[in-house]
């Protein structure tokens, strides 16, 4: 879903799709029976998603809210796979709303093209959905780690 017709000017759809597939190809799961909606924003609807959910009142670069909590327990293994519907009846991960914005911000900033840092930021996301977290440092050096392999297949070079 684009709110903002900025994001058309990127492909966000496009981009989004090569991310998640990348993601499920390097975790071995189906490309089948997963769906997921992302929402293209600014600033002041992602401010208001912030706001909401996390009670957070400032604009960031991408929320996500996972269908079913996939993480680890806390003995720091890995997430849980979802388990697939079919093509007819698909399993949802969640939803990602991601701001133009501040995607185009960090991109200028660390002088990063801003297909890159799109990508990076929807992978993260999707690494989300499935239950992958950075709250202790393992799991944060696990997630980056991670996202470094999926961008890497992608040709895009290490983010951090």
């Amino acid at each position: 879903m684009v709110e903002d017709p900025r994001w058309d000017a990127v492909a966000l759809g496009s981009l989004a799709d090569r991310a998640v597939v990348a993601v499920l190809v390097m975790l071995g799961l189906p490309q089948v029976g997963l769906s997921l909606c992302v929402l293209g924003c600014d600033d002041a609807r992602i401010s208001a998603l912030n706001a909401d959910f996390r009670g957070k009142t400032t604009p960031t670069n991408v929320l996500s809210w996972p269908e079913e909590d996939l993480s680890a327990d806390d003995d720091g293994g890995l997430p849980l796979p979802p388990i697939p519907g079919t093509a007819d009846d698909p399993q949802g991960l969640g939803n990602i709303a991601i701001s133009y914005d501040t995607c185009v911000r960090e991109a200028d900033a660390d002088a990063k093209p801003l297909p890159d840092h799109i990508t990076h930021l929807i992978v993260h996301a999707v690494l989300h959905l499935l239950g992958y977290d950075h709250v202790r440092d393992a799991d944060a050096t696990r997630m980056e780690a991670t996202e470094v392999a999926i961008l890497a297949s992608l040709g895009i070079p290490d983010p951090y």
